[in-house]
């Protein structure tokens, strides 16, 4: 299993890197080429929401990216510092719901929405150590040459 871990400062002007960065690892793990684009995109909402997020709660903390290479898939997580709901567990909900739930508000709702519409298997998880979305596409497998 290979890692990368990337962390920068929450200001748009990185989301690009994140985004360069996310594609080129998605590519050498062996997600097809066709899914890229998605990859790209996904990244983008991510880390741009984690950015806004950041900004509009005054946080100076880093946005995490985190890129992870297993056998049969790719995934990315985008983490964010602002805390979730009080309790202690984090609560996790699938892309889908997560874009749905009456309490997200605005930019929020959108960017998780656009990206439920681009990965097939996303999470989002919110704690009170921050909140992590969570993206992953199958590895396209690689016939070994003669």
């Amino acid at each position: 299993m290979a890692t990368v871990e990337l962390r920068f400062s929450a200001q748009p002007e990185h989301v690009r890197t994140a985004r360069l960065v996310a594609a080129a690892v998605a590519r050498r793990a062996g997600v097809e080429e066709a899914v890229l684009d998605e990859v790209r995109l996904a990244v983008g909402e991510a880390c741009s929401r984690a950015v806004g997020l950041h900004r509009n709660n005054g946080l100076t903390g880093p946005v995490r990216v985190v890129l992870t290479e297993e056998e049969k898939v790719f995934s990315i997580e985008v983490g964010d510092d602002v805390p979730g709901p009080a309790g202690g567990s984090a609560e996790a909900v699938s892309g889908i719901a997560a874009a749905l739930d009456p309490d997200n508000e605005g930019e929020d709702e959108m960017g998780l929405a656009v990206i439920s519409g681009l990965v097939d298997d996303v999470e989002v998880t919110s704690g009170e150590g921050g909140g992590t979305i969570r993206m992953s596409w199958p590895v396209a497998k690689v016939s070994a040459l003669p």
